[in-house]
């Protein structure tokens, strides 16, 4: 069982990440060096615009940075435990970083395969002195239809693996 204090489980680390960039985020965006800001302080003859009074630039860099080396040190976590857990896919033992990698991988492919069924779905006639030229497709809508329905297939199985995982996988990482 895991010790609370040290450790998330993976979900539970993977939603911190998001929650940590999502802080850098809002303290980025309040920062007078920010592209945005500095349209918003620059001088017009209608409004200028100063920071709060309980608004402090200062400290705001510090905890950016505070949270920046939190989200590093969780970041290096979550890759060592998906190097260091193995799932069963298609009868291989593979780790989380190699299956997130091949659920990518599976993605573009389903990308590819789509445009197969979508270019396989009619045949290019040209008209030429009275009579039809058919080009073949290079692969049938048939087996383009097949080929997409596997991947997708794959990739739900693979992706499923991958969520049981995160609440299966520990991650050492002490929570705030």
């Amino acid at each position: 069982m895991k010790d609370k204090k040290n450790e998330l489980y993976l979900y539970e680390a993977l939603e911190l990440r998001s929650e940590y960039d999502a802080r850098i985020k809002t303290i980025k965006d309040c920062l007078p060096e920010t592209k945005q800001n500095r349209e918003r302080f620059s001088f017009s003859r209608d409004e200028i615009r100063r920071p709060s009074p309980d608004f402090d630039a200062i400290s705001a860099r510090k905890e950016l940075r505070k949270i920046e080396i939190k989200r590093r040190k969780l970041n290096s976590s979550i890759q060592r435990a998906n190097f260091n857990h193995l799932i069963d896919f298609n009868g291989d033992s593979i780790s989380l970083s190699e299956a997130l990698e091949m659920r990518k991988a599976l993605n573009e492919q389903i990308g590819e395969f789509h445009n197969q069924v979508v270019g396989s779905s009619y045949q290019k006639v040209i008209y030429k002195e009275g009579r039809d030229i058919v080009e073949e497709n290079e692969i049938s809508y048939t087996d383009a239809v097949k080929n997409l329905e596997q991947a997708r297939l794959a990739f739900r199985e693979l992706n499923r693996k991958l969520r049981l995982a995160s609440f299966e996988t520990v991650v050492d990482f002490k929570d705030e």
